[in-house]
């Protein structure tokens, strides 16, 4: 794939890293933290993103400004799928009024649209300008009230469909999604009672037969950052999935590191928060068999971390 260098480069602040650089490996590898990795670094590529969260005020909409509250006006990004980038002018040009945020998500069948704002409605004339939308935008919803809606948005994680909730979490692109699914099933290694926290909607949960447990999504209603699972409750299980958002799973550590869970999968977004939890796994007497980085957020500083943990 040729490399297009994207045009806000240095002054949009959704990127921290120009991705059309010939030495974008070499930088980004500088940002990964020294965890003694046991294998080389998988890279995503460049216009795979199937999401993307935009920021609108008065007549503006796009990204923002390096280390800045003011707004870039975008109707294009390199860096997402082409899908997106088909409507993005014509979502960029609504008649944005107050300020928010848009979450722009390719599903299966369509685009789905999200916005969050203090304003707590959209007015007649913004509504009639959603209504001429692009046909393939399928869902737009205004801080949960629906504008407009052709059909459920659904996402498939291989053979599986599930309908897409408005702001759920899904990995950034389906390539990381499916290399990061496979070698989750590749060290659940066939193993019958696996537990899967903070299992969204379902990526790893359906493809390892997993008992899943999350706050919404799939699984059992279980807010595990203020009740995670017991020691009790982890003893009933071989394998524990771990997929917690930037803010770590701390509390559902402790308990782990006290429990005879033999082996931990622990996939993570944020490096410093992964860190702090492996500690604690290590003090119950885990120790970190596989750790493999993923460039899952190209252009930006973000790693994945996928890593097995057994005791």
């Amino acid at each position: 794939m040729q490399i297009k260098k994207c045009p806000f480069v240095g002054i949009c602040g959704g990127c921290q890293l120009d991705f059309s650089d010939e030495k974008y490996r070499e930088k980004k590898l500088k940002t990964l933290p020294d965890l003694n990795f046991s294998h080389d670094a998988i890279w995503g590529d460049f216009g795979t993103r199937r999401r993307a969260d935009f920021a609108f005020t008065d007549n503006h909409f796009g990204f923002f400004k390096k280390q800045s509250k003011d707004i870039v006006d975008i109707d294009s990004c390199p860096n997402l799928v082409h899908e997106i980038n088909d409507i993005l002018k014509d979502v960029a040009h609504l008649p944005w009024r107050g300020a928010g945020s848009v979450l722009i998500t390719k599903c299966e069948n369509g685009i789905d649209v999200s916005v969050n704002s203090d304003v707590p409605y959209f007015n007649a004339d913004f509504r009639s300008a959603v209504e001429k939308l692009p046909a393939q935008i399928i869902r737009f919803t205004w801080n949960d009230s629906v504008a407009r809606k052709y059909k459920e948005p659904e996402v498939k994680f291989n053979d599986k469909i599930v309908a897409y909730p408005s702001n759920a979490f899904l990995q950034p692109t389906i390539e990381t999604e499916q290399i990061l699914r496979d070698l989750v099933v590749k060290y659940v290694n066939g193993a019958t009672r696996v537990a899967d926290l903070f299992c969204g909607l379902g990526n790893f949960t359906f493809a390892t037969n997993a008992t899943g447990f999350d706050i919404v999504g799939n699984g059992i209603k279980r807010d595990l950052f203020k009740k995670p699972l017991s020691v009790a409750n982890l003893n009933q299980y071989e394998v524990v999935i771990m997929d917690p958002p930037r803010a770590g799973a701390e509390k559902q550590s402790k308990e782990l590191s006290k429990s005879n869970v033999k082996r931990i999968i622990y996939v993570s977004c944020n490096p410093t928060t992964f860190v702090r939890d492996k500690k604690i796994l290590e003090k119950g007497g885990y120790k970190m068999t596989v750790g493999i980085p993923v460039d899952q957020f190209v252009g930006s500083s973000h790693w994945e971390i996928f890593s097995v943990l057994e005791k």
